[in-house]
């Protein structure tokens, strides 16, 4: 790309060597080129620019009637959404409160039979609560100034530092 830009200039700067105009003409014809070229490449610039402007505002008009538009809709759907829900809450508050009361009446009745057969188990079965009492382990010696004690199995420990039972291999 370099290279190629270096070949353009080259070809354009030797071109002044070539001339057989004289210096006079030469700026002359130069700077009336060159504010040619200005002038053609402002008027350019300024019609490009209207064109740009006005496309701008046909799309600015065109977006705010979209949005306007879309708002119209919006709200139509929103109010439409907002009545069949109110309609459908009102459906659904009348289903539960009649499930409600089927719930009642057969809560009642659930409770009658459990009462019921809650007093014929209780004659023929008895609760506890209580747990079975638990065996303390029996000291039956000293193992490094530690109490040992015995299971009911017959395992001989004793209590460390951390408190958990370290048994003793015989």
């Amino acid at each position: 790309m370099k290279k190629l830009v270096l070949l353009c200039f080259l070809v354009v700067f030797s071109s002044n060597f070539y001339g057989q105009e004289t210096t006079a003409k030469a700026t002359k014809s130069k700077t009336e080129t060159a504010a040619k070229k200005k002038k053609a490449s402002a008027d350019k610039a300024a019609a490009n620019a209207t064109k740009e402007a006005e496309k701008a505002k046909k799309s600015a008009k065109d977006a705010t009637s979209a949005s306007a538009k879309a708002q119209k809709e919006t709200d139509a759907a929103a109010k439409k959404e907002a009545a069949k829900a109110k309609s459908d809450a009102t459906k659904a508050s009348k289903k539960a409160a009649s499930a409600a009361d089927g719930a009642k009446a057969d809560a009642a009745k659930a409770d009658a039979k459990a009462k019921s057969f809650k007093s014929s188990s209780s004659k023929s079965v008895k609760e506890t609560n209580e747990k079975a009492p638990k065996v303390a382990d029996k000291v039956t010696g000293e193992y490094n100034g530690k109490k040992v004690y015995t299971g009911p199995k017959g395992g001989k420990y004793y209590i460390n530092k951390n408190g958990n039972k370290t048994y003793i291999q015989e």
